[in-house]
């Protein structure tokens, strides 16, 4: 059984780019092949500003999106984030989402899809990266990083990836599976 790669939409500003590249992702990981990818937008599940009276770490949701989120969260053996970077860091529905949970995010491995200017979103990604090791979330080094990403779209808006970018996929996707595979026994139930 393939394991499940969420791939997940983090900027929910309108005008965004991310479901053009998450697109291009999701179908280089099903021609990967040892992955079964979904997308997980975050505009979909329209979290606010985190609303759920009890702490995450308990997992007594009461509000309907969390219960999505949670589901779509715990459902996945392996993540990863496309996003771009907001003032040098994550974008804050990212980290939103990130805080809405605490047990589904735990011996998962997550990679990274980063796009912005100079810097292609790397600031972005290393901001993120401490916030969920604490969740037990292991970031790997392998990422795709789109710097000046508008170049590689062309007046339609879909994306061109060059070589480095499917190079740096097939790269990401194999360690992802790696860690994926070496993990799924911490994803068991205690005993």
């Amino acid at each position: 059984m393939k394991h499940r790669l969420t791939i997940i939409v983090g900027s929910t500003r309108p005008g965004r780019v991310g479901p053009v590249f998450a697109e291009w992702l999701r179908a280089a990981a099903d021609e990967h092949g040892k992955f079964e990818p979904v997308l997980a937008d975050l505009v979909e599940f329209n979290l606010p500003i985190l609303d759920e009276p009890h702490h995450p770490r308990l997992g007594k949701y009461e509000k309907a999106h969390t219960k999505a989120w949670s589901q779509a969260v715990g459902a996945a053996d392996a993540f990863v984030f496309v996003m771009p970077e907001y003032n040098y860091f994550a974008p804050p529905s990212v980290v939103n989402a990130v805080d809405y949970l605490v047990r589904e995010w735990a011996y998962k491995p997550a990679g990274f899809l980063s796009y912005g200017g100079i810097s292609g979103g790397m600031r972005s990604v290393q901001s993120l990266k401490p916030l969920l090791t604490t969740l037990k979330v292991m970031p790997i080094p392998e990422a795709i990083v789109l710097p000046a990403f508008a170049q590689h779209l062309d007046d339609k808006g879909h994306f061109t990836p060059n070589d480095m970018a499917a190079t740096s996929a097939t790269t990401m996707l194999d360690e992802l599976h790696r860690w994926s595979v070496a993990m799924k026994p911490m994803r068991q139930p205690a005993a």
